[in-house]
C-alpha cells in the first residue's frame, strides 16, 4: 500500500497537486517535502508507531507531515485548534511523544516530553511500541486520531486505521487527465470529512485548493481564482454565501458539483441553493467520525433523499436511529466505553431518518436535539424550515431550554430581514406559524440576533447553556 502511494504520486509528477496559499504544488514537489519531512522526523527522534500531533489546518507542511507519518507507521492526530484542555485530553489518552506544526520558516517538532511519551503498562519500549499503536491490531499499519465535535463535556478521542482509510481510496482508479478533479477544501483537516477530501483528492491525481480561512467571501474568491469544479461544503455555509450574496459578487460558474453534510438540509434551504447554482449537480453526502464517509446517491438534486451507495457500508433503522456498520469504521474510543456500537458492532449514529422508496433515506434530525414539550416531541429542523419561509426571516436556530412545568420549551434565535423589533417579529412569528403548527411547536421565546452562531465545523450552534440541544 505504501509503495503504491509513492508510485501513483510518483507518477503524477508535473500535475498540480496543492494550491497553498496561491502557490502551486507539483505531485513531484509533494513527494519532495514528504521525503524531507521524514528525515527531519528522523533527526529529532520521532521514533515509528510513536503517537504525533501535527497541529494546524491545511498547509504543504501538514498535508506532508500526514503522508510521511503515514509511511513511517506512526498514529497521527490532527489538531487545528490546540488549546490545553485539548492537549492535556490527547496527552492523558494518547502519550504523544511529538508535535509538528508548519510554519513560516518551516516545519518545527517539538517533543512533548516523558510523561507524554510514557508508553505504560503492555508497552513494548525497545521497539517504540505505544499503547494507542498497540490497539491498531496490525504493527505494520499506520492510525489516526480524531476528535469528536462535542458541544459539552470532553471530546471523544476516536482511534481509525489509517491503512483501512487509503486503502479505500486507492482502490480507486487514478484520473487520467490532469486538473479533472479540482476540490476545495472546505472542511477541516481534523475532520473526517475533511480527511476524506483530501484523500479522495490526492490519491486519484486531483487538485486541492487549500484556503487560509473559511469565510464565505474567501472560499467564493478562490473559486473564481482556480476555477473550482467541486465543492464539499455544509448547508449553513450555502446559506452563507446567499445572504451575504458572495454568489453573485464572484463568478461560480465553474462549478460542477456541490456536497454537502455535516447537519441536515432543510427543504427551504435546499430550494434557495437550487435556485441560485443553477445547473450545478447537488449531491448530500453522509458519514460519521466514527464509520468515516460513505458513497452516496441523491434522488435528485432537488431532494433531501438519500441513497448510500457504498459496498464497505452496511446500514439498517432501529426505532428511527440509523446504525452503520463500515470497512473503515473507528476502532474505539481512547477516553469512553464504547457504549455507543451494538453487541454486534453496529454503531448508532444518533441520526433519526425515515425511509422512502428504493432505499432512500432523509436526515430528520440528531435524537439529542429532540425537544420535548409536556411528552410532545419536536425536531429543530422542521420548525426552522417552516421559518424560513417567511419573508422577513433571514436565519434561525431552533433549540430547547429546561422548563419547570412542560420539561422544555421551545426558543429560537432570528435574524430577521431589515430592522425588526423583538415585539413586532414576535407578533408576525405567532401570526405566520399560527396555521402551519401544532400549538406546542409555537416559540415560548424568540431572540432578535444579528448572527446566528456558526461553529469553526460550518455548523449551526443549537448549544446553550442549561439547555440540551447541541
Amino acid at each position: 500500500m505504501r509503495d503504491e502511494l509513492v508510485r501513483r504520486f510518483e507518477d503524477f509528477g508535473t500535475r498540480t497537486a496543492l494550491f497553498d496559499r496561491g502557490t502551486a504544488v507539483t505531485y513531484a514537489d509533494l513527494l519532495g517535502r514528504i521525503r524531507d519531512t521524514r528525515e527531519q522526523l528522523a533527526q529529532h527522534g520521532v521514533a515509528p508507531r510513536e503517537t504525533v500531533i501535527v497541529h494546524g489546518d491545511y498547509s504543504l507542511d501538514s498535508v506532508a507531515a500526514l503522508f510521511a507519518l503515514f509511511l513511517d507507521r506512526n498514529v497521527v492526530v490532527p489538531v487545528v485548534t490546540l488549546t490545553d484542555n485539548t492537549l492535556d485530553t490527547l496527552v492523558e489518552h494518547c502519550r504523544p511523544g511529538h508535535l509538528v506544526r508548519g510554519t513560516d520558516a518551516g516545519i518545527e517538532i517539538r517533543a512533548l516530553g516523558q510523561q507524554a511519551r510514557d508508553a505504560g503498562p503492555g508497552a513494548g519500549a525497545d521497539t517504540g511500541t505505544t499503547v494507542v499503536h498497540g490497539r491498531l491490531g496490525n504493527e505494520d499499519a499506520a492510525g489516526l486520531v480524531l476528535l469528536s465535535s462535542g458541544s459539552t463535556g470532553a471530546p471523544k478521542v476516536i482511534l481509525h486505521s489509517l491503512d483501512a482509510l487509503v486503502g479505500e481510496k486507492l482502490g480507486k482508479r487514478p484520473r487520467r487527465r490532469p486538473n479533472a478533479l479540482n476540490i476545495l477544501m472546505v472542511l477541516m483537516f481534523d475532520h473526517i470529512g475533511g480527511i476524506n477530501s483530501l484523500l479522495s483528492t490526492l490519491l486519484v491525481g486531483g487538485t486541492a485548493v487549500l484556503p487560509r480561512n473559511r469565510t464565505p467571501d474567501e472560499i467564493c474568491a478562490l473559486i473564481e481564482r482556480h476555477r473550482i469544479l467541486v465543492l464539499p461544503t455544509s448547508p449553513t455555509l450555502l446559506n452563507l454565501i446567499m445572504v451575504g450574496d458572495y454568489h453573485r459578487t464572484y463568478d461560480l460558474s465553474s462549478l460542477r458539483l456541490i456536497t454537502y453534510g455535516t447537519e441536515p438540509m432543510s427543504e427551504e434551504l435546499l430550494q434557495r441553493v437550487n435556485r441560485n447554482f443553477s445547473g450545478v449537480r447537488l449531491l448530500q453526502t453522509f458519514g460519521t467520525s466514527e464509520t468515516g464517509i460513505a458513497s452516496t446517491t441523491s434522488e435528485s438534486s432537488s431532494s433531501t433523499y438519500f441513497r448510500i451507495a457504498d459496498g464497505s457500508v452496511e446500514y439498517r433503522i432501529v426505532d428511527g436511529e440509523l446504525q452503520l456498520r463500515s470497512r473503515t469504521q473507528f476502532l474505539g474510543y481512547l477516553n469512553y466505553d464504547d457504549d455507543s456500537l451494538t453487541e454486534d458492532r453496529w454503531f448508532r449514529t444518533g441520526d433519526l431518518v425515515e425511509e422512502g422508496a428504493d432505499g432512500y433515506l432523509r436526515i430528520k434530525g440528531r435524537a439529542k436535539e429532540v425537544i420535548n414539550v409536556g411528552g410532545e416531541k419536536l425536531l429543530p429542523l422542521e420548525l426552522e424550515s417552516i421559518l424560513l419561509t417567511s419573508p422577513l426571516v433571514e436565519d434561525c436556530v431552533v433549540y430547547g431550554k429546561p422548563n419547570a412545568i412542560t420539561g422544555q420549551s421551545v426558543c429560537v434565535d432570528i435574524k430577521p430581514r431589515g430592522e425588526l423589533t423583538r415585539a413586532t417579529l414576535r407578533k408576525h412569528v405567532a401570526e405566520f406559524l399560527a396555521d402551519k403548527v401544532e400549538p406546542f411547536k409555537m416559540p415560548s421565546k424568540i431572540n432578535v440576533v444579528e448572527t446566528i452562531a456558526v461553529s469553526d465545523r460550518l455548523k449551526k450552534v443549537r448549544f446553550r447553556p442549561g439547555g440540551d440541544g447541541v
